[in-house]
């Protein structure tokens, strides 16, 4: 579905010798007529036909790793969304759009690993999300209200930024938190993303596991969307300022609509001055798209033929816990929660190995592993969850010291699960040979309604890396896992 825009060695190297020339010259000018460059992250204009020059945020991850989540949540989002089909004409007008607003993101933004696809949800919501590293998925909704194709193409530049600029890694650098782990922030952004209220959903956080992730851009981060977002536009040929008057168009529709985009991307205050005064500053190419005017109508004709799309809060809501939904497995037939086997299983882990009941499924990601069985893992409002079960995997926390690190992971647990609450403090354990602690938290279920206890049981390995081991049941089931659950505490070695 998609196409890879890139330049050729050489003439990348060419444009980026230009791009170097210009800066220096138009340094030269600023110097001369005695202009502060103002901000860290945003510099004050050069001069017209370049505009103003940005600068990303620091990012303690690798563009592979934008990638890797991105290409993870956005598999998440197709199998729990509707989409509409690849082959369709929508589907393939909005990838021609996306692709060549691609070819025009300034090339030292650009980034070889990142695979820029777009894809059209069917709600009618008026939203856009793209997810690191590329993949793009707008909403009917939006396709709908724009007047333009500019419009709507104003607001795809305006997300594209957001992954040139690789914003939402940057972010999660600098939370330092342990919840935020490549592999973890997959499905928390898909929940923020699903969830019919984006505010509940991101008060709420994710699951055992998955940890917290903000969605929602700073204002800074806005500026520069915004900015390098009309950039791109003028490159492409359109007017930056239709970006300006798209979100107008948001903010006027009120509804599930409007608060929704906007709570994600806040206004940083004068946005429609800013992308005006930027819109000066850039010299919007004269080679624009042929036939514009003729597909955008043609699209839009097309969703008006079909039957109305829905809400994401009726998408949120069409999703039950453990009916599999998106994630693999699902519910028996009775809907019960099979008890553990008496037969196990070894699972090597590379840092870690423990057995786990042999009817246990596993999900894994980069971090770490949950074994659940059938039944007792679901999707609910576009969040991954188990409500039986274990998981376990490797944490990066900043002190050497147990008590300090135990405190520091649980402190992401219970973060991201605010039904949670600690139990009295840390218990002095062991796992594998090696001093651990224990916590215990409890809290009642939103999935199950029942008061549900977790164990949390942690261990300082190699490298400085904390070494977890959660358990989950519902309090009046935990007879039922005690068995279970030893086993596999007396089964796990960890690597030194």
């Amino acid at each position: 579905m998609f196409s890879s825009a890139q330049l050729s060695e050489t003439a990348h190297g060419k444009i980026s010798q230009m791009t170097k020339l210009l800066r220096k010259r138009n340094s030269l000018f600023t110097t001369c007529r005695g202009i502060a460059l103002m901000g860290v992250l945003l510099t004050a204009g050069l001069m017209v036909g370049e505009g103003t020059q940005i600068t990303p945020p620091k990012n303690s991850y690798k563009p592979a790793d934008d990638l890797k989540v991105g290409q993870e949540a956005a598999g998440q989002v197709r199998r729990e969304m509707p989409i509409l089909p690849e082959d369709g004409d929508v589907d393939s007008y909005v990838e021609r759009v996306g692709q060549g607003l691609v070819a025009k993101i300034p090339p030292e933004f650009g980034h070889s690993e990142f695979k820029y696809e777009f894809s059209v949800v069917n709600a009618s919501d008026i939203n856009a999300f793209t997810l690191p590293g590329g993949p793009m998925f707008v909403n009917r909704g939006m396709i709908e209200a724009a007047h333009s194709e500019g419009e709507m193409a104003g607001v795809m530049a305006h997300e594209l930024s957001h992954v040139a600029l690789r914003h939402g890694t940057a972010q999660a650098s600098k939370s330092g938190s342990p919840a935020l782990q490549i592999g973890a922030i997959g499905g928390a952004i898909l929940g923020a993303i699903i969830g019919g209220d984006v505010g509940d959903v991101v008060a709420q956080g994710t699951q055992i596991g998955l940890g917290t992730y903000m969605l929602k851009f700073s204002r800074e981060y806005e500026t520069q969307a915004d900015v390098l977002g009309a950039q791109i536009m003028a490159r492409a040929g359109y007017d930056p300022r239709e970006l300006a008057n798209m979100f107008k168009t948001i903010e006027g529709q009120g509804g599930s609509g409007g608060p929704q985009w906007m709570s994600d991307h806040p206004n940083p205050g004068n946005r429609y001055e800013r992308i005006s005064e930027e819109a000066g500053k850039v010299s919007i190419d004269s080679n624009h798209r042929a036939g514009e005017k003729e597909e955008f109508a043609r699209a839009q004709a097309a969703l008006k033929g079909m039957a109305p799309a829905p809400t994401m809060d009726s998408i949120s809501k069409s999703t039950k816990p453990g009916t599999g939904n998106g994630a693999p497995g699902g519910a028996p037939p009775d809907g019960k929660v099979e008890g553990p086997s008496d037969q196990y299983r070894t699972f090597d882990g590379g840092r870690f190995r423990l057995a786990v009941p042999g009817n246990w499924k596993e999900f894994k990601d980069s971090t770490s592993v949950t074994f659940a069985p059938t039944g007792a893992y679901g999707v609910v409002q576009g969040q991954s969850v188990f409500t039986h079960g274990a998981i376990a995997g490797v944490a990066n926390v900043s002190s050497t010291d147990l008590a300090k690190a135990t405190n520091e992971y649980v402190s992401g647990v219970l973060q991201g699960n605010a039904y949670l609450q600690a139990t009295g403090k840390s218990q002095r354990s062991s796992l594998g040979g090696k001093d651990a602690l224990k916590s215990l938290l409890s809290g009642t279920s939103p999935v199950t309604k029942r008061k549900e206890n977790v164990d949390v049981y942690t261990s300082m390995i190699g490298n400085g890396q904390l070494f977890y081991l959660v358990q989950v049941v519902p309090a009046n089931e935990q007879g039922a896992y005690k068995k279970a659950f030893a086993q596999i505490l007396k089964s796990v070695t960890i690597s030194k």
